[in-house]
């Protein structure tokens, strides 16, 4: 194990970049399960308040990322200093990203159902993250041999067309797929042969006049959400927690 920290992450220059990550995830986790107890009223945890203001977790986020960002650009790739601000920088980061929701609504939205949407962003980074770590360079730089990286006609024609092709499955109504896709040209691939999602770009320009293929993409999409809208809304519940139930308001006779 020892051998292969050296040889895969320090040598390299990586270790920041593992630091980082797993401050990320760790923080990540920490906070959702404090904030989980503040909700049952559970623990000694409450809510930080300042003069009747509630100071989200946002705010001390985004002063540690600052922090460490600007440390991360004065220290060298190996060090003591780059390892401590890569882990300020993940801390931030994790806090940051764990309100991403709030920060796109203006809103509290944290025990809402669009609440989600902080953990999908955390888990997609987290994974994108995690995939630079383990060599993989985007636009499938890392795909090529030597020879190949020294030609800079391949290098440019091979990021041309990865990032046509992760263009093409973000028109197609698949962002998540043209992020990954950006990583690994497989999955933008796959994600630009395929049909695109009613409602896209690509659907609305070109299965206007065409009734078929508008029909496969409904029914393609119904399916696929069919199969996976609850498998990862459960995964959701079980990481960040399960939203509040929404208030209907009575009818008054």
């Amino acid at each position: 194990m020892g051998h292969w920290l050296e040889r895969n992450i320090i040598e390299p220059g990586k270790l920041p970049l593992l630091c980082a990550l797993t401050a990320f995830v760790l923080t990540f986790v920490i906070t959702r399960v404090i904030t989980r107890l503040i909700r049952v009223g559970k623990g000694p945890f409450g809510n930080v308040q300042a003069g009747g203001l509630h100071i989200h977790h946002v705010v001390p986020g985004v002063l540690l990322i600052v922090i460490g960002g600007f440390g991360a650009v004065a220290s060298a790739r190996h060090g003591v200093g780059a390892a401590l601000s890569a882990v300020i920088f993940g801390v931030g980061a994790g806090l940051v990203l764990d309100e991403f929701a709030l920060i796109l609504h203006l809103d509290d939205v944290y025990w809402t159902e669009a609440g989600r949407q902080s953990v999908e962003v955390v888990v997609v980074t987290a994974a994108l993250v995690g995939l630079l770590l383990a060599g993989f360079s985007p636009f499938g730089v890392n795909d090529l041999s030597q020879d190949e990286l020294q030609d800079r006609g391949t290098v440019l024609s091979t990021i041309a067309v990865n990032f046509f092709l992760a263009l093409l499955a973000l028109s197609k109504g698949k962002p998540r797929t043209a992020l990954f896709g950006a990583i690994i040209p497989i999955i933008a691939l796959i994600g630009a042969i395929r049909l695109a999602r009613p409602g896209s770009p690509w659907a609305r320009r070109f299965y206007r006049r065409r009734p078929r293929a508008r029909a496969r993409s409904t029914l393609r999409i119904y399916h696929h959400d069919r199969r996976w809208t609850t498998l990862s809304r459960k995964l959701q519940d079980l990481i960040g927690g399960k939203p509040d139930e929404p208030v209907v308001p009575a009818i008054r006779r």
